[in-house]
């Protein structure tokens, strides 16, 4: 899961925002900072602020400084930095509240850019190295974590890194420029480089020689386990014996938790209380601390086992395509096991007078050997003696207990938790709606058929809400109409950031598009049978007005929503946006972006839908072209499939076969897909998925099995005979898994079902007619109650309600609509024709 999902999760408990949106009754860090009467500017973007001086012409590129501070100390540096930057005229930009600052330095914050409070942009190499002179003085004293994409300049809480300066009005995309004018990507990582044509300057040149000296370190480190803003987890080896023992470590002022209690003082914790639980089996013995480079380690004993997430990745029956019932009885009895196991060791633990406090799939490690299950629980930084007034200030989303539950009953509802979520994995669900617990336990005991007291209900959520999707036999009418009506109660016309709550990428692309926007949504409310909301256009229409789209692409950009807006009737805007994003279009010619999301197979389809059939062709003849030269290599990370792979460029090639006849454009669309097949692997279940990395292979209609099927369904549909049809139902096979961790339609349950209702309009079958039924009655698990009865769904992770198409609601409401009534379009492009009626296709 993407880091940067939970900083968009602090400001609103139901949706994503920007942790600006956050109206905790803090004041903001503008009240130390206050722009001066005349000679500046300042704008807000974001979780930043900048001041720029007027008549100070910022470089593209450079060194610049980033300041950190503690929650204690911001104001403090934030003002003596403001006074200081205000005397120089010197441009910088600083975080608008402590809340943020807490947000940025969390646990599980994205570490790249961790630590920042304020960063400053010199003009020119004499001025980064007096401002970072003359700062390190006024500074002396203060605390700040260290930025780890930085370089530490001195002690204090200084930092430097040469990258993108901030230009106003341009892509939030930092890039580069290398010297011979090639741009390249910013890339901000969570260890210290230098672009390689740059040099370092002499201020810096004394702190690098120290970093890369560093200080005598006792353990040989032979891997690492698992990383968190606050530090990492390796395997290690004693330099004095070799024994093997695992190394937890802790940076200062890092690593936060809702208190503000940093790594360090919860590993001092954890040391203590891991001493209290010595001799307990499952617990790891603890052998010290030491502090090394700054930062602290815990030596502990590695204990034996796989984390319970993997093992459930690995055994869940319900993701693999032919689950038996014997399958389900099967890992229901191990699955007892382990919860039984977890049980034991957590009463010893509570002997001990502690609460575990932090119980969840990732802290458990699981050992089978044969019948036999052994359990361990590690990370005791958030345990504490029972008879202390303690309470969570961490926990995994799902897990932790309610605001009412204390000391022992915080593990006891945890342990409930884990039950069910062995069973059905959607835990994140429960924060946004407790009530769903016992509706939860309800479907997840008929689907395994256990008996009722192998997964207790928490007294919490005795009371269970139900939804329309829960019924025996969902009305699936009544079903869609709730959907609808909870996107259009979430609407916010009053705002000019977004008229939809969606995914977070809204946040970088804007609120008007396609995949994360209000074109997608307002498409989908239409397609789906529900019609045209006037003010909800005029919203879109406006936004383009302030904000024209940075972006080309379907899903991310120009084309997706001048698509909508063609289909609404506002084609003069939608030409407008067309015409206006040529540029960008040339780019991504010139790049090879050739997927359908963001690159210009979406691009080549939407033009021939506006009948700009000679730049469709254009389009296609180069996407041939590098199709010809395209690598054949398997890549390391995901890419095949509708969204970013060479299915989306099949889709075009079938197209332009529509309107031309010419069965060349057959020839390449086979090509195009036997590319994205070499992209796939035989999975667990025998079905076919597209291979991400070592161990993953996956389904989904965005990168995935499903979109692969897609593009050879509308192949099949003028070549019966292709041979990629041969593998078709391998692909469909890792379709009929029951269970996705998202409901979403290019990246969970959405896109499989949509991919076997395409073969069902295809090939009818009332068995696959029948898996189909139950699939979308399986939606109820993610159902989410919003409003005055309607039914919302969260996006990615299940960490916040999402109403776009591409990870929300208004990609579940296609699903179900185009489903069931198959005159309805599921998606642009995917039917059988794409084109105006008064260009009439070949068959």
């Amino acid at each position: 899961m993407d880091p940067r999902y939970e900083e968009f999760c602090v400001a609103d408990r139901t949706f994503f925002a920007e942790p600006g949106e956050a109206d905790d009754g803090l004041p903001e860090f503008s009240r130390v900072a206050p722009v001066p009467e005349s000679g500046w500017c300042s704008w807000e973007s974001g979780a930043w602020r900048t001041l720029l001086p007027d008549a100070v012409r910022l470089p593209s590129q450079g060194w610049k400084i980033h300041v950190s501070a503690t929650l204690d100390n911001a104001e403090s540096v934030l003002s003596r930095v403001h006074r200081y930057c205000l005397r120089r005229r010197v441009a910088f930009r600083h975080l608008r509240n402590k809340t943020i600052l807490l947000t940025r330095n969390a646990k599980y914050a994205p570490r790249e850019s961790s630590g920042k409070l304020i960063t400053i942009y010199p003009v020119g190499a004499n001025a980064f190295a007096q401002i970072l002179a003359e700062l390190s003085s006024e500074l002396e004293g203060e605390r700040g974590p260290r930025v780890l994409s930085d370089l530490r300049y001195g002690d204090g809480p200084l930092h430097a890194r040469y990258g993108a300066f901030p230009r106003p009005g341009t892509s939030t995309d930092a890039v580069v420029s290398k010297p011979d004018g090639t741009v390249v990507a910013d890339l901000v990582v969570p260890t210290f480089s230098v672009p390689e044509w740059v040099e370092v300057p002499h201020c810096l040149r004394p702190y690098l020689a120290r970093r890369t000296r560093g200080d005598e370190f006792p353990f040989r480190v032979t891997g690492s386990l698992h990383f968190s803003n606050g530090g990492g987890v390796y395997r290690a080896q004693r330099l004095t014996d070799d024994g093997d023992v695992v190394l937890k470590e802790a940076r200062p002022y890092a690593g936060l938790d809702a208190e503000g209690t940093d790594a360090v003082s919860r590993l001092r914790r954890e040391h203590a209380v891991l001493n209290l639980l010595a001799g307990i089996d499952g617990v790891p013995g603890a052998h010290g601390l030491f502090s090394a480079d700054e930062h602290l380690f815990l030596a502990m004993d590695e204990v034996a086992g796989e984390p319970l997430s993997a093992w459930h990745a690995t055994n869940y029956p319900l993701t693999r395509a032919a689950a038996t019932e014997r399958d389900l009885a099967d890992y229901a009895t191990r699955a007892h096991r382990v919860v039984d196991a977890v049980r034991s060791v957590l009463a010893d633990i509570h002997r001990r007078g502690i609460v575990y406090a932090d119980l969840h799939p990732d802290n458990v490690l699981v050992a089978e050997t044969g019948d036999q299950v052994a359990v361990s629980l590690v990370d005791f930084e958030l345990a504490f003696p029972a008879d202390e007034p303690g309470r969570q200030a961490l926990g995994a989303p799902g897990f932790r207990a309610p605001a009412d539950k204390f000391g022992f009953e915080i593990d006891d509802h945890a342990l409930a938790s884990l039950a069910l979520w062995l069973f059905l994995p959607v835990a994140p669900v429960l924060e946004l709606a407790a009530s769903r617990m016992g509706t939860l336990t309800e479907l997840a005991r008929r689907r395994f058929d256990l008996p009722h007291a192998a997964l207790p209900t928490p007294s919490c959520a005795r009371s269970a809400t139900a939804t329309a999707l829960d019924a025996a036999e969902p009305d699936w009418n009544d079903v869609t109409e709730r959907v609808a009506d909870a996107i259009v109660a979430s609407a916010t016309p009053a705002r000019t950031d977004r008229l939809f709550p969606c995914d977070i990428a809204q946040f970088r692309l804007g609120g008007s598009g396609f995949g994360y926007g209000a074109a997608g949504v307002l498409y989908a409310l239409d397609a789906a049978g529900f019609g045209r909301y006037p003010e909800f256009e005029a919203w879109l229409l406006d936004a383009l007005d302030r904000s024209p789209p940075r972006r080309a692409g379907f899903l991310d950009g120009a084309h997706g929503i001048a698509h909508v807006l063609a289909g609404f009737g506002y084609r003069e805007r939608a030409m407008d946006l067309v015409d206006a994003a040529e540029p960008l279009v040339e780019s991504l010619e010139k790049n090879g972006n050739h997927g359908f999301g963001t690159g210009l197979a979406g691009i080549g389809l939407n033009l021939l839908f506006l009948g700009r059939v000679d730049e469709a062709e254009r389009i296609g003849s180069g996407l041939a072209g590098r199709l010809a030269t395209a690598s054949t290599r398997v890549s390391t990370f995901a890419g095949a499939g509708l969204s970013r792979g060479w299915s989306g460029p099949a889709l075009l090639f079938v197209s332009l076969f529509e309107y031309s006849a010419d069965p060349v454009w057959l020839d390449l669309a086979e090509a195009a897909i036997e590319r994205d097949l070499g992209e796939c692997r035989t999975a667990f279940d025998g079905s076919l998925r597209v291979s991400d990395g070592a161990s993953r292979t996956l389904p989904f209609l965005g990168v995935g099995s499903a979109g692969i099927a897609i593009a050879i369904e509308r192949l099949a549909l003028h070549r019966p005979h292709a041979r990629c049809l041969r593998l078709l139902p391998r692909l469909l096979l890792a379709c009929h898994a029951e269970f996705s961790g998202s409901p979403g339609l290019l990246g969970g349950a959405g896109g499989l079902v949509v991919a076997l209702a395409a073969e069902q309009r295809r090939r009818a079958d009332p068995e696959l007619g029948e898996t189909i039924t139950r699939r979308l009655a399986g939606l109820a698990c993610y159902a989410v109650p919003f409003g005055n009865g309607g039914i919302a769904f969260p996006g990615n992770g299940l960490l916040r309600l999402s109403m776009d198409l591409s990870t929300g609601a208004a990609g579940v409401l296609l699903t179900i609509s185009s489903t069931v009534d198959v005159r309805r379009p599921v998606f642009p492009f995917l039917g059988a024709q794409v084109g105006r009626a008064d260009l009439v296709p070949v068959h």
